[in-house]
C-alpha cells in the first residue's frame, strides 16, 4: 500500500518534463483512486527555439499550443485530467521574477492542497529547471505552506545526466511494472517534436535504460527514482 502521498502536485518547467520525471508513478497509480495527480506546467517549452524577436509571432503561438496539446494527450494516457499551463517563456525563466513564479506555485498549493510535491532537481543543466526547483522550495517552505508533507525532486533525461559536475543522487525508489514502463513510453511518444532515436536520451530505449539502471541499484527490474528534499513523519 502506498504511504508516501495521496494528492500530488507535479511542478514541471515544460510540457514533457512531467512524463520524463514522473510518468512511471502516474502510470503505476493510474487506477488507484486513493492517489490524485495534478500537473502545473510553468513554462511553454517551445519559444526558446526561436529568436527573441519572433517569440510573439503566430508561428510560435501555434507551436506552444501544439505542445500543450501533446501534454494533454500524454496525460490522458496516464489517466490524469487535472493540469494548468502558465506559459512562462521557455528558456527565459531568469527574466521572470522568482517571486512571480513562486506565487503561481503557491496559488496551486492553496487550491489543490497536495500532501506531496514533485519537481525538478537543482542539479539539472537546464536553467529553467533550476529556477523551478528554487521557486518550488520557496513556495513550500514550512512556515508558508506547512501542510505539504513531502517535497521530492525527479530526474530528467537529457538534462540531469548532462550536468557532469554534479549528479542526481536519488534516495527514494518506486518499483514499476512492464505495463507502467509501456504507458510512460506511450505518453512520452505523444511529444512527437521531442523524441529522437537512441542513443538520444528521450527515446523508448532511453526511458527503459534509465528505469533498468535505477532498478539495478535496488535489485528491481524497473524503477523510477526520486530525491526526498524534505519529509514529515508523524
Amino acid at each position: 500500500m502506498n504511504s508516501l502521498f495521496s494528492k500530488v502536485l507535479i511542478v514541471a518547467a515544460h510540457p514533457d518534463d512531467d512524463i520524463l520525471g514522473c510518468g512511471g508513478i502516474m502510470a503505476k497509480f493510474k487506477n488507484d483512486k486513493t492517489v490524485q495527480f495534478k500537473i502545473l506546467f510553468l513554462g511553454e517549452g517551445s519559444s526558446c527555439r526561436y529568436d527573441k524577436n519572433l517569440i510573439n509571432t503566430e508561428e510560435v503561438k501555434q507551436e506552444i499550443e501544439k505542445r500543450n496539446t501533446y501534454a494533454k494527450n500524454a496525460l490522458k494516457i496516464l489517466g490524469v485530467s487535472e493540469y494548468k499551463f502558465s506559459n512562462f517563456p521557455c528558456g527565459r525563466f531568469d527574466q521572470v521574477g522568482l517571486i512571480d513564479i513562486g506565487k503561481v506555485i503557491e496559488s496551486e498549493i492553496d487550491t489543490f492542497k497536495p500532501d506531496a510535491i514533485f519537481t525538478h532537481s537543482k542539479e539539472d543543466v537546464n536553467n529553467d529547471h533550476q529556477i523551478t526547483f528554487q521557486a518550488t522550495l520557496q513556495a513550500t517552505r514550512p512556515g508558508a505552506k506547512n501542510f505539504i508533507d513531502k517535497v521530492f525532486c525527479f530526474e530528467i533525461l537529457s538534462s540531469s545526466e548532462w550536468r557532469f559536475t554534479d549528479s542526481f543522487l536519488p534516495n527514494i525508489f518506486i518499483e514499476l511494472s512492464d505495463e507502467d514502463i509501456k504507458l510512460k513510453i506511450n505518453a512520452l511518444n505523444e511529444f512527437v517534436s521531442e523524441i529522437k532515436p537512441f542513443p538520444f536520451p528521450r527515446s523508448d530505449e532511453g526511458i527503459k535504460t534509465l528505469a533498468k539502471y535505477r532498478g539495478m541499484q535496488v535489485s528491481k527490474n524497473y524503477v523510477e527514482s526520486f530525491k526526498l528534499i524534505r519529509g514529515f513523519i508523524e
